[in-house]
């Protein structure tokens, strides 16, 4: 009885949060913490708590298709996790090796033209593992409607080093000149394919850190981040429909914060930076409360009051003195 109460309540609840998704991030990056912990907390070995977690993997690629999501990022396996147990890791890497096989033939990654790619230093992985790679990448690279990268033997940080390099050694050799390197530059040397920036990173299990995870696309597009304490095997559609809520209140509070500022910006600009304050004040204003929403006209009385004081005019073509403006 208890848990069919506990069952109602949680579908209850997540009919109320779908109702509440009124759009959904481009790109969503998931550190799926926990899944040896869950192992041990229900009597099992830490494979059994891998292979729990896919089956979870499985139900978040399907939730993010359906509320629109077109870029899905998984950090499975760090550089950091070579360092545990061999055997360990050996289940593991036969567990991807299964799972990247099954989802490169899998009739739904087919039907929805999902592309799957690899990111990561996967020259430190097993034969087996690169050769599973290749298939699952070779089966689906002409898709393009969803990109499922999944990170392997990743590190962030390390990926931002030989990027660095790279482009130094560019400089060096004189193939590029230190004045032409901008972003694509850098992100040209991240990953063979382009990476979109990051909306929303989810990190389960209850710690509140980001682990290296995409530095780049993530925290340099100050992506949103939510935390959850259930372990990667038991999050529920309703915790990821929380995370893509709390996306959502960061693009809202990123608009209203903006609005503010280029409300606050009106009465003290030149003419070309009133142009462009108000065009923020137009395009946010919607996201301010009620109360502090100005209305139309007061932004147009705004400028046109900036910008005579700009050129000494009252509005009506005189000068201060009352002479005709030049």
């Amino acid at each position: 009885m208890k848990r069919w109460f506990r069952q109602h309540v949680d579908a209850v609840y997540e009919r109320l949060l779908s109702r509440e998704i009124a759009g959904a991030p481009t790109h969503v990056a998931v550190i799926q913490d926990g899944n040896r912990r869950y192992a041990r907390q229900n009597g099992g070995d830490a494979h059994d708590g891998h292979r729990a977690g896919a089956e979870t993997t499985e139900r978040v690629l399907e939730w993010c298709q359906d509320i629109g999501v077109e870029e899905l990022t998984l950090y499975t396996f760090s550089t950091e996790n070579f360092e545990r147990a061999d055997e360990e890791n050996e289940a593991l890497f036969d567990l991807l090796c299964d799972k990247l096989y099954e989802f490169a033939d899998a009739d739904r990654v087919h039907n929805n033209d999902v592309c799957i790619r690899v990111i990561g230093e996967t020259e430190m992985l097993p034969d087996r593992v690169r050769d599973a790679v290749d298939y699952a990448e070779g089966k689906t690279q002409c898709y393009d409607q969803f990109v499922l990268n999944i990170a392997l033997a990743y590190g962030g940080r390390s990926r931002l080093l030989e990027a660095t390099r790279g482009v130094a050694r560019d400089v060096e050799s004189g193939a590029l000149d230190p004045d032409e390197i901008d972003v694509e530059t850098i992100e040209r040397r991240l990953y063979d394919q382009p990476v979109r920036d990051v909306d929303l990173i989810i990190r389960t299990g209850g710690a509140e850190r980001t682990s290296n995870f995409l530095p780049w696309h993530a925290n340099g597009n100050e992506a949103a981040v939510f935390f959850c304490t259930p372990y990667w095997p038991e999050f529920s559609k309703a915790d990821f429909l929380r995370g893509i809520r709390t996306y959502e209140h960061r693009a809202e509070s990123w608009r209203r914060t903006r609005a503010r500022r280029a409300l606050a910006l009106l009465g003290a600009v030149s003419e070309t930076e009133l142009t462009e304050a108000q065009s923020i004040v137009n395009r946010f204003r919607d996201s301010l409360p009620t109360g502090e929403r100005p209305h139309e006209d007061d932004i147009d009385a705004t400028a046109v009051r900036e910008s005579d004081d700009a050129s000494g005019t009252d509005g009506d073509g005189l000068d201060s003195s009352s002479r005709t403006a030049d």
